[in-house]
């Protein structure tokens, strides 16, 4: 692995991992404990009309998606709200849209080439210089969130009764999670892909609150585990010559599962 880095595309791969990998622990924690993954699901696939979009416009990739899936975060955001009841189809409908939408504009490009797959299963080791900024960016802006409104993302992740008797906006911070999500949802598109990036977004989490007790435990440790599931499919992907994005979920679906007994064994002993 350490002679691969002397290729700038691999270090590239791995500061958009990693920071994808962070991104994922802290707002990964928060869609898990809000039972909100199928609402992610949802954003990650329309995201695939801002994809068609950028490409048809000839926009930077970063910038036409982000505001595609934000976008895209905001009507969910107001369907659950608002129709309940009914939510979970609406999304449904918004995600084929979204999907079809990019596809249809990828084909009206003129002279498009690239690779459908890439988008559909990640394209880590394509991530330009120029993109690995804007993920910078995103990244520090949604950490800065995170820390300060902290407690009022924790107060309405158990209680959102609770939270509305303490005078705080629970609507408002609704909306706001769903836009956080929107971009974390976009720059682990690049990492593995809009079809894998639910599992980057929950296995983790899911792993990290079983042998946590706070919030802050989970986002912190659910982080570490995203760090660490990055750079050892990174590793196997370079050393076998096998799909980045695959990998690194293959790595994280590993310890998902060896996580039920070891989680059985400690309780035992």
């Amino acid at each position: 692995m350490w002679e691969a880095l002397q290729f700038e595309f691999m270090r590239n791969a791995l500061a958009a991992g990693l920071m994808a990998a962070v991104i994922c622990g802290i707002i990964g924690s928060l869609v898990v404990v809000n039972r909100i993954v199928f609402l992610a699901g949802g954003v990650a696939h329309a995201a695939y009309g801002g994809i068609g979009l950028a490409f048809y416009f000839h926009w930077p990739y970063m910038v036409g998606t982000m505001g595609f899936s934000f976008f895209s975060a905001m009507i969910m955001a107001a369907v659950t709200l608002k129709s309940k009841e009914r939510s979970d189809t609406v999304i449904g409908v918004i995600w084929a849209l979204g999907m079809a939408l990019g596809i249809i504009l990828l084909d009206l490009t003129p002279g498009y080439n690239t690779d459908l797959m890439s988008y559909l299963f990640g394209s880590i080791l394509t991530v330009p210089d120029r993109d690995l900024w804007i993920m910078a960016g995103v990244c520090a802006l949604i950490l800065t969130a995170i820390a300060f409104f902290y407690n009022d993302f924790l107060a309405i992740s158990y209680d959102a009764e609770f939270a509305r008797l303490r005078g705080i906006p629970v609507v408002f911070f609704h909306f706001f999670l769903m836009g956080l999500i929107s971009l974390s949802v976009v720059m682990v598109i690049q990492v593995v892909g809009l079809i894998l990036v639910i599992a980057m977004l929950t296995i983790p989490p899911y792993i990290a609150e079983k042998y946590t007790g706070n919030l802050l435990q989970m986002m912190l440790l659910s982080a570490f585990l995203s760090c660490i599931f990055t750079v050892t499919g990174l590793w196997i992907s370079y050393a076998y010559n096998l799909s980045s994005g695959a990998s690194i979920i293959l790595v994280s679906g590993a310890v998902f599962f060896l996580s039920f007994p070891v989680k059985h064994f400690i309780k035992s002993s």
